[in-house]
């Protein structure tokens, strides 16, 4: 039982229902297409389809894989010969087949061969003279443009809420046979919320995940979530531009901001639990501000109060020098967001993906920019996005206009009380007692400094601290800051010039 919760007893709920797909399924192949090219990893649930559709429509019905060559689904349809190798497989079918349909698994490295391409392009011309369909089956089945005319493309679709519910109800009650027919028990709040993080996934990888979430005692809590979306990106975010930011601050973290605090607080509800019929859903900020005030950690703290995961887009890792794989990068980035959502995407330093100015990248960043705009205004999923900027001069207008952003927030050098709780959060994160130092002295001392140019002051007088063997004083602290040229004393007329630009541009944080 969950303490002063009251608890829900998962029981079996019956196998997944797969009649909508298998239907699709079945409809291409009446419609006598020669190909079919199935992109998923759900071998098993695609070759039992088959096995189905061949029964219903009285056809026989084989699978191929390179280990085990040509096997029947039922025994009587078994080949003479052994059928082994990728041209035998094809040969069989353009000489022997009739009214049959053959599933090959992982034949997509083959589709790379002109030979084998050329036997699939007779099958499928031949197709009135033997009427049998080729099932392609991969993770990934680049289809060559001389079979397009003749392939139909097939997405197994992913689960529903409705059957990822099921998968997680079943994987309890293997888990109880497993377990002396003990109960896993969970509360309706923690079992849609796995439910609901399972979303995006395939039937096999949700099953995984619930396994997961069960095992370890056999009990679904609100606490287990956070690891079950780590591991959803693992699965989901092999090949993205997208990185996981497995430790989201929270606001409790971050000397002053508070503005934007509430505002994030304010919309947190409408943000998780679905906007209300009269109000739109929070889309996103853009935290534009001095270098080192502390914008990425605005960005962590955002899906911290969301209480969401956080994703990152890399723009260093977006672009790639191969024509169309920058475009291809981005939308993987916006498919994996989606899938994960709700969650809060944070574009890094923007400008430096978005800057169109230059004109010698054949168009490259018009059409990024184009994408994310498009983008921007048509997603339907729960992703908010923070965007930081530190140069919004290099940012095009269409990205700053009113409306791609709910808000525009400047992020301005720290005044005397945010410094001053600024040296109270990094000296106690150092095990420093904040009650050993006079923080008006070092307020005064550390105006013009941002809060990253004091933690750093901090560190550096840590270190000379350790180096005469003794603990840290004020007097150490106020030479480290004597020493520093903060960045508005270094590069003072950049760091005005911004802040003038947002003064009655931008809403202050504070």
């Amino acid at each position: 039982m969950i303490a002063n919760q009251p608890s829900v007893r998962l029981a079996h709920a019956g196998s997944l229902a797969t009649e909508s797909p298998l239907r699709d399924l079945e409809a291409i192949i009446r419609s006598r297409t020669p190909l079919i090219a199935v992109e998923s990893n759900e071998e098993p649930q695609i070759v039992s389809m088959v096995r189905q559709i061949a029964t219903r429509l009285q056809l026989k019905a084989f699978r191929w894989t390179v280990t085990e060559g040509l096997r029947a689904f039922d025994p009587c349809d078994q080949p003479q010969q052994s059928v082994f190798k990728s041209p035998e497989i094809l040969g069989y079918i353009k000489s022997s087949a009739k009214h049959s349909l053959f599933v090959l698994l992982d034949f997509h490295p083959f589709l790379q061969d002109a030979t084998h391409v050329r036997h699939l392009k007779d099958i499928a011309l031949n197709y009135p003279n033997h009427y049998s369909t080729v099932v392609l089956v991969g993770y990934a089945v680049q289809v060559p443009e001389e079979l397009r005319p003749f392939t139909a493309p097939f997405r197994l679709p992913l689960p529903t809420l409705a059957e990822l519910r099921a998968i997680v109800i079943e994987a309890a009650a293997d888990w109880g046979a497993e377990n002396g027919q003990r109960e896993v028990q969970t509360t309706n709040k923690a079992l849609d919320l796995l439910v609901r993080n399972l979303a995006g996934l395939t039937a096999t990888d949700a099953r995984r995940l619930a396994v997961k979430a069960i095992s370890d005692d056999g009990v679904i809590t609100d606490s287990e979530m956070p690891e079950v979306m780590r591991a959803k990106y693992e699965l989901l975010g092999r090949d993205s531009p997208l990185s996981f930011e497995y430790e989201t601050a929270r606001f409790s973290e971050i000397g002053g901001m508070r503005r934007l605090r509430a505002w994030l607080e304010m919309r947190k509800s409408f943000f998780v639990d679905g906007a209300q019929a009269h109000l739109d859903p929070p889309r996103g900020v853009l935290l534009l501000g001095v270098q080192g005030c502390g914008k990425s950690l605005a960005a962590k703290a955002a899906a911290g109060i969301f209480g969401v995961p956080l994703l990152r887009l890399d723009f260093g890792v977006l672009y790639n020098k191969y024509y169309g794989e920058t475009e291809r990068n981005l939308r993987k980035a916006f498919e994996t967001a989606e899938i994960m959502s709700p969650c809060v995407l944070w574009m890094d330093e923007i400008e430096k993906g978005l800057a169109v100015g230059d004109g010698d990248d054949d168009g490259l960043s018009r059409r990024i920019l184009g994408a994310l705009l498009t983008w921007l205004s048509e997603r339907r999923k729960p992703v908010f996005i923070v965007a930081t900027a530190n140069d919004i001069t290099r940012l095009p207008p269409e990205m700053v206009r009113k409306g791609r952003f709910d808000e525009i927030f400047f992020v301005d050098l720290p005044a005397a009380e945010n410094r001053r709780e600024i040296l109270s959060i990094h000296l106690s994160k150092r095990s420093l007692d904040p009650a050993q130092f006079a923080f008006d002295a070092l307020a005064e001392a550390t105006t013009g400094f941002s809060g990253s140019e004091i933690e750093q002051a901090i560190v550096s007088a840590m270190y000379t601290a350790h180096a005469q063997g003794r603990g840290v004083k004020q007097a150490d602290l106020l030479a480290e800051i004597q020493q520093t040229r903060p960045l508005s004393v270094v590069m003072a007329e950049k760091v005005e010039e911004l802040r003038v630009w947002a003064a009655g541009r931008t809403v202050a944080c504070d």
